[in-house]
């Protein structure tokens, strides 16, 4: 258990942590501004940032936190991916991938967060 953390040593760390959740939550705008815009809302970005899921968005489900089996596989599948991509390649490789494929990865789950907030939004 020596190399189980619980937060980040230096700042570099914080600083990726927050990229990631800023990359996440321009995702989720993006496509609720492209989805406002495409609905012919007058005020596309006003729509994006006032998007609510409601009270009842979290619900326990068989799959923990996650809303739907799309949303657990895809958060499965993108660890798998992260970890042999960081297991079997070094160095620069690495690294290049690593900075490739998280930013992908984090906008596909946003993507799919967006469109089980928006199939919700559409049955209530």
């Amino acid at each position: 258990m020596t190399l189980a953390r619980s937060l980040p040593d230096d700042a570099t760390e914080w600083w990726i942590f927050l990229g990631a959740f800023g990359l996440y939550m321009l995702g989720r705008w993006f496509f609720a501004w492209r989805q406002a815009r495409r609905e012919g809302d007058a005020h596309p970005v006003r729509a994006a940032f006032a998007e609510e899921e409601g009270p009842d968005a979290v619900d326990a489900a068989p799959t923990g936190g996650f809303r739907s089996y799309r949303q657990f596989s895809g958060f499965v599948a993108g660890a798998v991916i992260v970890t042999l991509a960081a297991a079997l390649t070094d160095g620069r490789l690495r690294v290049a991938l690593l900075w490739v494929i998280v930013p992908l990865l984090i906008v596909a789950l946003s993507y799919l967060d967006f469109r089980q907030a928006r199939k919700a939004r559409s049955a209530a």
